[in-house]
């Protein structure tokens, strides 16, 4: 009896000892939100209301340099398994075009961060867009999710569930809370408000477990349709009547003065198809003002739900615990889907409502990826480049800027280092496939610089880009003529500098087409669709 009580005294006072030594891994936390380009928080230039996000940049890190896909479902692609999109089998779209690089749902070979994160001790969660896989093999409850709530397709509207007219045909709209369809009343609800509350259900949900937490939380805002709530419309009321060049010119001086933007650095030409806001009529103002004002509102509906995210993480007490990263997918968009003639979406209601089927449009774009050339779906600046904050309490440090130039396949390799997590070499008899990416972990928590080996690659559509050191190579399809841009002092992309440094065009794009052969990527006349929307072609069908 006395051995037992002694064995017991020395079990209780070795206990704290333990867990000292066993500290409870890091909660990880990534948010993305769709379509916003990098000008539109206030912390990279906005005038828009962000104080949550604003307070989450000012408390951590943000990045001048971070790369996306250009557009949608490459990008989750990447993001999700740290790969290529066409390693990942997603290289066009979430539509299967005939090969393995091109069929439109996540391979097995490529692990989720899901699946990883599972088998390393996490609760996986997403709450928002998935956009890799319309099957529902690939659903995320498939892939390493424990819950899930979200549409699989490529977005939906804010206030009903039903299908959007697209393109000359119905998208469709699921809505999954797991794997069971929903379908709430149209009109009960705000789909932004329903990602926020079901990612603080989640995390509720899971804090009993006791384990760390992935939480992915993948917000549609503010992609068109320019839908929101009359009271955060009511806060932008008026404010865009200065027309877009004006707008811009107030971002360009924020950012500036906020130290995103070095004196010396060049700013992209005002888009040539951008018209006069003077030689507007007055309806036309009207409704481009209108436009704006629903755009901002969208955001800062995002960015109250990020802050119900921030107060449930410090009533659960996992708010020195957790790191949380936040991104776009790409650079704002050109289209307007509510003037394509026959092929328009619904547009049944004014700018804001259930019935709108308005977006932004490349008029107020090109202000959104300030100071950058191009939009979305497009490898200039304006179309690949994200606003990145990193957030961690004691860990990541203050207020700090760098340049970075970090990419979505970064960011798996990422949170497997930060979680400690060990990326397996069989999964379910599948050897997975090699991470491309590096580790951001030594940027985030003591700022010294990325050591990459090897470029970072883009191909979508036919457009092309390759980023070494201080140079940028970028081809536009279907011209497909090399140009080159030093980006240490011409990140606007204003003057291409290909004809004076030939060796250097070679250099990258051989390697270009090493990779492209190496990551399965195919010209893109060879798997062209018919439509963006990705019906095959007749030559396709045949």
């Amino acid at each position: 009896m006395k051995k037992t009580w002694l064995s017991l005294a020395v079990l209780l006072y070795a206990a704290p000892l333990f867990s000292q030594q066993q500290p409870k891994k890091p909660n990880i936390i990534l948010i993305m939100v769709d379509d916003m380009g990098y000008s539109d928080l206030g912390s990279y230039g906005s005038e828009i209301r962000t104080p949550n996000l604003d307070r989450l940049a000012n408390e951590g890190l943000r990045l001048r340099e971070f790369y996306n896909n250009s557009i949608c479902a490459p990008t989750r692609a990447s993001l999700l398994t740290g790969q290529y999109q066409h390693k990942a089998g997603v290289g066009y779209f979430d539509v299967n075009l005939g090969l393995p690089a091109y069929q439109g749902y996540l391979n097995r070979q490529s692990l989720t961060i899901g699946e990883v994160l599972r088998q390393n001790g996490y609760s996986t969660l997403l709450s928002g867009k998935w956009h890799v896989g319309n099957d529902s093999t690939s659903w995320p409850v498939q892939r390493g999710f424990d819950r899930f709530y979200g549409v699989i397709g490529g977005g939906a509207n804010y206030f009903d569930p039903e299908p959007m007219p697209l393109g000359g045909r119905e998208y469709p709209v699921v809505l999954l809370e797991n794997n069971k369809r929903v379908k709430p009343k149209a009109g009960s609800y705000y789909f932004t408000d329903e990602i926020t509350s079901h990612a603080v259900q989640f995390l509720d949900e899971q804090h009993k477990s006791g384990k760390p937490f992935f939480l992915y939380l993948a917000y549609t805002a503010p992609h068109w349709p320019l839908q929101a709530l009359p009271e955060d419309i009511a806060k932008y009321k008026g404010r865009y009547n200065i027309g877009w060049d004006s707008l811009r010119t107030e971002r360009l001086a924020r950012q500036r003065q906020l130290g995103l933007l070095a004196p010396n650095q060049t700013i992209a030409a005002r888009d040539s198809s951008v018209p006069d806001w003077d030689n507007l009529t007055y309806d036309q103002q009207q409704l481009w003002t209108a436009k704006m004002e629903v755009f901002a509102a969208m955001v800062d509906r995002m960015d109250q739900g990020v802050g119900q995210l921030l107060a449930k993480l410090k009533a659960l007490g996992e708010d020195d615990n957790t790191l949380i990263v936040f991104i776009s997918d790409n650079g704002a968009p050109a289209e307007d889907v509510a003037h394509w003639g026959p092929k328009a979406g619904r547009n049944t209601g004014p700018v804001g409502t259930a019935g709108s089927f308005e977006s932004q449009g490349k008029n107020w774009s090109y202000v959104s990826n300030s100071p950058f050339r191009a939009f979305k779906n497009n490898m200039y600046e304006g179309g690949i480049s994200s606003p990145f904050i990193a957030w961690f309490p004691g860990k990541v440090p203050q207020g700090t800027i760098a340049k970075g130039t970090a990419h979505l396949i970064d960011l798996a390799p990422t949170f497997y280092d930060v979680a400690g997590a060990k990326y397996p070499a069989s999964y379910q008899g599948v050897s997975p496939n090699p991470l491309p990416g590096v580790s951001l972990s030594k940027l985030l928590f003591s700022q010294q610089e990325i050591s990459r080996e090897q470029p970072i690659f883009w191909e979508r559509a036919g457009n092309r880009a390759v980023r070494k050191g201080k140079w940028k190579l970028v081809s536009g399809y279907p011209q497909y003529r090399w140009e080159l841009y030093d980006l240490e002092n011409d990140r606007g992309e204003t003057i291409d500098v290909a004809q004076q440094n030939r060796q250097v065009v070679n250099e990258l794009s051989s390697a270009y087409f090493q990779w492209a052969e190496k990551t399965g990527v195919v010209p893109y006349d060879q798997i062209k669709p018919a439509s963006v929307l990705g019906t095959p072609s007749a030559r396709q069908s045949r």
